[in-house]
């Protein structure tokens, strides 16, 4: 069905000025990408609506949502199956996807097959959100945190242990501001802007870094000897482990590394933060973490990788799982300026305004046009000043008069309109 929409869609694919991307991230099986102009296009598993084109296909090559045209939208974040999008302008958050467990914050269940808007976040003026398999993050320019979703291990950071299906703000940080947040599979961290770091909710591998491996149903301080002189600044989560960097550019990695995610070359859960040897020479610039595996961009472009890499999700021409970091090559020596890690795929961005993906791609998600996994970058040509097809990107199509299209959980596949407002809807 994936090759009969491709063909249904190959009439609306039209040339147009090249527009660099601005933003890439990556789901369980899917992709999304933020181009210059205020474009937002996905690709890869359509089953739970995560590609927000208003049906449950596939898509092998990116394609533009074009429910959000004209809402100028400044960033886009994938959760497992799930999407989010913030529009500054608008000041509104969208969330569409797979819907268990509140997680697209609309008060339901339901699954979402087209962007709507979370209310409970309208007028809110968002510097970033973070989605994790079934919960989502966001802070406030103010420094204040909502979440939303899955919640059995205390993930949310509200004290407890029940789900929340709309955006609920965070107690826990009355009086401190909050910089960034990640999530992982059921947990969550933060880092303050003094450079504190926070953990909680799931903590069996030692993911939240506090020593042990108890949960926490409210944010605790990370506070261990090698942080007491640094200032942390960046965070990132895989699936249960987590990655942060200091103001000196230090990597400090802990949690679950039983397929090497970790990087210190073994593997061995580590239950507080542990500076990473092998790149101690190098500034990391920035991080993102997978299911298993890991990936950090240092200050001069390179980009290295670690971990789980039974797919090629790593990117160094191989399938072996590698617990120190080794260098993802790419053609004449680009630098990295993006990356962003899906499950089982791994998405970059170069100076040179190219993507390339590699891994896992049985539901398209690197955006070739096929299904196959690729164990090195793969250019992906739409996406790609370098791309020899030029910027061909086909349109969903999306038809605003035939109204939102929700699924419920008992009725995955019915179809049930609603109304829908055009504009900042």
């Amino acid at each position: 069905m994936a090759e009969a929409s491709a063909a249904s869609e190959a009439a609306s694919t039209t040339a147009a000025p090249f527009r660099p991307v601005l933003l890439i991230s990556a789901g369980a099986s899917h992709s999304v990408a933020l181009l210059s102009g205020n474009i937002v296009c996905s690709w890869g598993r359509g089953e739970d609506g995560q590609l927000g084109h208003g049906d449950a296909e596939d898509r092998l090559s990116p394609t533009q949502l074009s429910a959000l045209d004209g809402h100028e939208i400044v960033s886009v974040t994938c959760g497992a199956d799930h999407t989010t999008a913030y529009s500054e302008s608008c000041m509104q958050v969208y969330s569409w996807g797979w819907g268990d467990f509140g997680r697209l914050g609309h008060g339901n269940s339901s699954d979402l097959f087209t962007p709507l808007p979370i209310k409970a976040l309208h007028s809110l003026r968002v510097k970033q959100i973070a989605c994790g398999d079934s919960h989502c993050l966001a802070v406030t320019v103010e420094g204040e945190v909502q979440s939303w979703g899955r919640n059995q291990n205390g993930q949310l950071g509200l004290g407890t242990t029940e789900d929340s299906l709309v955006p609920q703000k965070l107690q826990a940080f009355e009086g401190v501001s909050i910089k960034m947040v990640a999530a992982g599979a059921e947990h969550s961290v933060a880092v303050a802007e003094d450079g504190e770091l926070y953990g909680w909710g799931w903590g069996r591998y030692g993911n939240l870094g506090l020593g042990d491996r108890n949960d926490r149903l409210i944010p605790e301080k990370v506070a261990t000897v090698d942080l007491q002189r640094e200032k942390m600044v960046m965070v990132a989560c895989g699936w249960r482990h987590t990655i942060s960097v200091s103001s000196s550019g230090r990597l400090y990695s802990y949690g679950w590394s039983k397929y090497g995610q970790l990087g210190h070359g073994d593997f061995k859960d580590h239950l507080v933060p542990c500076q990473l040897e092998a790149l101690r020479e190098s500034f990391i610039s920035q991080i993102s973490g997978g299911w298993r595996h890991t990936m950090a961009v240092t200050s001069d472009g390179k980009l290295y990788g670690w971990g789980w890499n039974k797919f090629g999700q790593v990117g160094v021409g191989d399938n072996v799982d590698h617990c120190s970091p080794v260098q993802v090559k790419f053609p004449l020596d680009q630098k990295v300026v993006q990356i962003s890690c899906g499950w089982r795929h791994t998405l970059a961005v170069t100076e040179r305004q190219n993507v390339f993906s590699w891994g896992r791609g049985t539901n398209g998600q690197l955006g070739h046009g096929e299904s196959s996994d690729r164990n090195s970058p793969k250019i992906i040509e739409p996406l790609s000043l370098d791309g020899s097809k030029g910027q061909n990107i086909a349109s969903s199509k999306y038809d605003p008069s035939s109204g939102k299209t929700w699924v419920s959980p008992s009725e995955r596949y019915a179809v049930v309109p609603d109304d829908t407002v055009s504009g900042c809807f």
